[in-house]
């Protein structure tokens, strides 16, 4: 099954879409609630990866390689949100998943634009610093709908399917 979300939450990043509107982010929190293991961190990256090659491949812009600082910064951003994840593993109501979703923008927000600030694209000072993240605000506010937006498809969807599927489906375990 995350294979296919894997393949869907690049599609959302091939397809047209406003600047950071994907479903990398909420695809961590998805993975980091339902899988076992310390794999789920790996669901996002996994998925940012093969969007970057095919990007990359494609020469879609705003895609691809670039500064490889930046870049662990953007990565590990959404390998965060799979941790994050884990704290919805045991309570996964609305409002829990929203708070999270909020949540996993915010230390995206954080996370990724230090490491372009720590790229050297802005000047190595505080006004560089302030400089930077003043500039990624725009793209803050489409990386926040996104995550909610996809974190409300993957979880209701899943819920739901899981709701109306009988139990012995499912064997009352994690799906991994």
């Amino acid at each position: 099954m995350f294979y296919v979300l894997v393949l869907l939450a690049v599609l959302t990043r091939l397809i047209p879409h406003p600047p950071n509107f994907a479903c990398i982010g909420a695809l961590g929190l998805f993975a980091g609630c339902y899988m076992k293991g310390r794999i789920a961190p790996l669901i996002p990256l996994a998925a940012m990866l093969a969007s970057d090659v095919l990007g990359h491949m494609l020469k879609i812009d705003g895609m691809g390689f670039y500064s490889p600082i930046a870049m662990v910064g953007v990565y590990a951003g959404f390998g965060l949100a799979a941790c994050l994840g884990r704290l919805l593993q045991q309570q996964r109501g609305p409002l829990r998943i929203a708070a999270a979703a909020c949540a996993s923008s915010v230390i995206f927000f954080a996370i990724s634009n230090f490491g372009v600030w720590a790229s050297g694209m802005y000047p190595a000072n505080w006004e560089g610093l302030v400089a930077c993240y003043a500039a990624a605000i725009p793209f803050f506010g489409y990386t926040l709908a996104g995550d909610l937006i996809y974190g409300a498809a993957l979880f209701g969807s899943f819920e739901w399917v899981r709701y109306r599927l009988p139990q012995h489906y499912w064997g009352g375990r994690a799906v991994a």
